[in-house]
């Protein structure tokens, strides 16, 4: 007979700001009493993750929490006008490590990974022992943002690039369930079948035989200007459909607002939700929280309030769907 709380272990993906629903999470599983026995993350789930195995997740919450506008976040990070990144984010990751406290990832009282991917060996790295701050520096090293990591003949970038959600980590658990969460929360997530290849014509159709479609797939993103100017085009083209008009000259110029990191960002992303599918169905979970990749801005840190409470939420949901009720025995 059980006489200990259910052991977990959990993934915590990668996604910015958005990360903040791990802490959400975490304290879900908390109050359920469920006991955390190991801790694998990617990018932010990196952060947060090793913030919860030191113990000391709740002064970083307090921390983050006092930051209510962009300009307290803007205030942390330094522009980098030289090198291949975009932000200096010493003062940040000093604190972070202030915070946790500890030096080594094996002096966790909570087994711990940080997931980072090698550039020119083309594979995931997983750092489970080791000084922590340079583990959780090349896990959140998003290419093109923040600053890359050389470390013993490898260049070390964000785990994301490679294992977005790194449930492989937990292949070999000795915790009785396993939890995912996802930052990049769309239907094909977890709809089987859902995001696979499809077979098409590379002939011109008719707007109408496509428009309707690609309006369906646009969401949130029609609110924004490239869309706007897009959206805009389209109805011009179908007013003159006969006019020969082309594809090519619908995009004969880009979108007002595109920058080419935007192109950049939405091109990784692509990247990460092929593999992360191919990862979830991979190594199947007791419970996956998703978070909507439209909750907030990648880098909105300015929300922490709202976004802990809505990963809370969303894990609620989660658990009760998987049954997780209560983590002690006899529940």
């Amino acid at each position: 007979m059980r006489t200990a709380p259910t052991k977990v272990s959990i993934a915590l993906g990668g996604g910015g700001a958005r990360g903040y629903a791990h802490i959400g999470v975490l304290e879900e599983l908390t109050a359920r009493d469920y006991e955390v026995v190991q801790v694998a993350g990617t990018s932010m789930g990196a952060v947060v993750g090793a913030l919860f195995a030191s113990g000391n997740l709740p002064e970083y919450v307090e921390w983050v929490q006092g930051l209510r506008r962009r300009s307290d976040v803007v205030k942390l990070v330094d522009p980098n006008f030289a090198g291949p990144s975009a932000i200096k984010i010493e003062r940040v990751l000093s604190r972070v490590n202030e915070i946790i406290g500890i030096q080594r990832i094996e002096d966790m009282p909570i087994d711990f990974t940080a997931v980072a991917t090698d550039l020119w060996a083309r594979r995931e790295v997983w750092f489970d022992s080791g000084p922590i701050d340079t583990a959780i520096r090349a896990s959140i090293a998003i290419p093109g943002v923040f600053p890359p990591i050389a470390l013993n003949g490898r260049l070390l970038v964000d785990g994301g690039v490679a294992n977005q959600v790194p449930v492989s980590v937990l292949a070999s658990s000795a915790a009785e369930l396993t939890v995912a969460v996802t930052l990049d929360g769309q239907g094909s997530v977890t709809q089987r079948g859902k995001g696979m290849p499809v077979h098409a014509s590379s002939d011109e159709q008719e707007a109408r035989a496509w428009s309707d479609r690609l309006r369906s797939r646009m969401g949130k993103l029609i609110e924004t200007e490239p869309m706007r100017s897009i959206a805009a085009r389209m109805a011009v083209r179908a007013q003159h459909e006969n006019t020969g008009t082309s594809v090519a000259e619908l995009f004969d110029e880009l979108p007002i607002g595109l920058r080419t990191s935007d192109v950049a960002t939405q091109s990784l992303e692509v990247l990460r939700a092929i593999v992360q599918r191919y990862q979830l169905a991979a190594f199947p979970t007791d419970a996956l929280v998703v978070v909507p990749n439209d909750s907030i801005g990648t880098m909105d840190f300015h929300l922490a309030v709202e976004q802990i409470e809505l990963g809370r939420t969303l894990a609620a949901e989660a658990f009760d769907r998987a049954g997780m009720v209560s983590g002690l025995p006899n529940s």
